[in-house]
């Protein structure tokens, strides 16, 4: 019989880490290699050693949700995504990145800004975490930026969140972010906007901004 939990939430957990070491070093990621004791027992998993990202729904007076389709090679889809980028610049605030990001890929910038959502992407075989944010109050930067390699040809589209959660259930969007994005502002919506962070949240599920990083 499964135990009565109360209120959901994630558990921050910190084993013994008895060696760390990077096992493949990548163009943009590594592959680290850990073994820890864990429930008494000694494991060793490889995972990829990710920035984190953040990512930005950004969302107009008319309730329609940007939106922008993009190559991607491991999965070979230009699928639908909100803009998003890697937290890879040392330092970088995250709100700065998102503000940044929701610029360089869509020439926009906005007014207000709150955190939607906090998500692990695949937690068991990487550690990147991604902050979500809904940017409303949005108007064109009046610059366009200059795109390269997947990014050169992306296609922006405004969609109603009706239309871009229909999409999601439709099975026809895959991308995560993007999902968890709209189907969350969706209900946010339907709450008055209650559920919201403020955009200088703390972020302590973060593995690289609440912990030291692992050296290897």
């Amino acid at each position: 019989m499964a135990a009565e939990v109360g209120v959901i939430g994630d558990e921050p957990f910190c084993p013994e880490i008895l060696s760390s070491e990077t096992a493949f070093e990548g163009t943009v990621w590594d592959v680290r290699r850990d073994t820890f004791r864990y429930n008494g027992e000694e494991i060793t998993r490889e995972y990829v050693d990710h920035t984190g990202a953040v990512a930005v729904l950004a969302l107009d007076d008319d309730g329609r949700v940007l939106l922008i389709r993009q190559y991607r090679h491991p999965v070979r889809h230009r699928d639908w995504e909100i803009p998003a980028g890697l937290l890879d610049i040392h330092g970088e605030d995250p709100l700065t990145a998102a503000q940044r990001e929701l610029a360089e890929e869509a020439d926009l910038q906005a007014g207000q800004w709150n955190v939607l959502a906090d998500i692990f992407t695949s937690p068991g075989g990487n550690d990147e975490a991604i902050r979500i944010y809904l940017a409303r109050d949005v108007r064109s930067t009046d610059e366009a930026f200059a795109r390269e390699a997947e990014e050169a040809d992306i296609e922006v589209a405004w969609v109603p969140l009706e239309d871009a959660v229909d999409a999601v259930l439709a099975r026809r969007a895959h991308n995560a972010p993007l999902s968890i994005a709209v189907l969350g502002a969706l209900v946010a919506r339907e709450r008055g906007w209650a559920s919201l962070g403020a955009a200088v949240a703390p972020w302590p599920s973060h593995p690289k901004l609440s912990a030291p990083s692992a050296e290897g």
